[in-house]
């Protein structure tokens, strides 16, 4: 399944839950949209807080995150596989300062 086709699948299954109805008690605008994205991502965060091992429920919340990333896009008229190809190309241009060297431990 390509960007588009999941992009198809995650409108049917909001469709088929009322969410884009003027009425929903979920409404699907950019702003709670983008709001539900960054929570997400915290809960896929949360899964390294104490431990740098995540656990196989993080493919929930990382899937969880995707799909809003997948809408927020969408219905921003935002073409998401063409811009992450721009951003791509965008980063080869770029470079970054090297990394500084560790300090040294003080006693």
């Amino acid at each position: 399944m390509d960007v588009k086709q999941l992009t198809e699948a995650m409108h049917r299954f909001v469709r088929s839950k009322g969410w884009y109805a003027a009425d929903s008690p979920r409404p699907q605008t950019p702003r709670n949209l983008a709001i539900s994205l960054s929570l997400e991502a915290a809960e896929v965060l949360e899964h390294f807080q104490w431990d740098d091992r995540a656990d196989p429920d993080i493919k929930e919340e990382l899937a969880d995150t995707a799909l809003y990333l997948l809408q927020l896009s969408s219905v921003l008229g935002i073409d998401l596989e063409q811009a992450v190809l721009e951003k791509l190309e965008t980063n080869a241009k770029r470079s970054w300062p090297a990394p500084s060297p560790a300090p040294k431990d003080r006693k």
